[in-house]
């Protein structure tokens, strides 16, 4: 019985094959985090235009807006992720440049509504940075190479 290996050039580097289902792989993972984020942050953003008790009431915060207006902003921009992740399955290269865009706008609203509800703040923001990382990471020409 013969094993089978995975074929490499004469440098031991992956063939593009293996590149091209890397970068895929790694566009799926931020087309569905980007949709888990944008779901969630829809639902957060529910929860603040409803003013639920959930949220934590901070004295003196230099960021401090009313809570319906950081549910509007996280209703927005999960909306927004969710629209942009569509387009990642897709493979469009606007959803690739909007995921990037989206993400880091979600981690700037995380940050400054930080004192409202610290610990998913903190988790959103540690998943927007790895969808960031996916959608930078895997190169675009990936779809190019078929």
């Amino acid at each position: 019985m013969a094993a089978t290996h995975p074929t490499h050039g004469a440098t031991g580097t992956r063939t593009p094959s293996a590149k091209r289902q890397w970068a895929e792989g790694l566009t799926v993972f931020a087309a569905v985090s980007l949709m888990i984020v944008g779901v969630l942050d829809v639902l957060r953003g529910i929860m603040g235009i409803a003013e639920d008790d959930v949220f934590v009431s901070t004295q003196n915060y230099v960021f401090e807006f009313d809570l319906t207006a950081w549910g509007w902003t996280h209703l927005v921009l999960g909306a927004l992720a969710v629209l942009v992740s569509l387009g990642l399955v897709r493979g469009a290269m606007w959803a690739r440049v909007a995921g990037v865009t989206i993400a880091g706008l979600l981690v700037i609203a995380n940050f400054l509504s930080l004192p409202y509800y610290p610990v998913w703040s903190v988790v959103m923001i540690a998943f927007s940075g790895f969808i960031i990382w996916a959608l930078c990471v895997s190169p675009s020409h990936s779809r190019s190479e078929r």
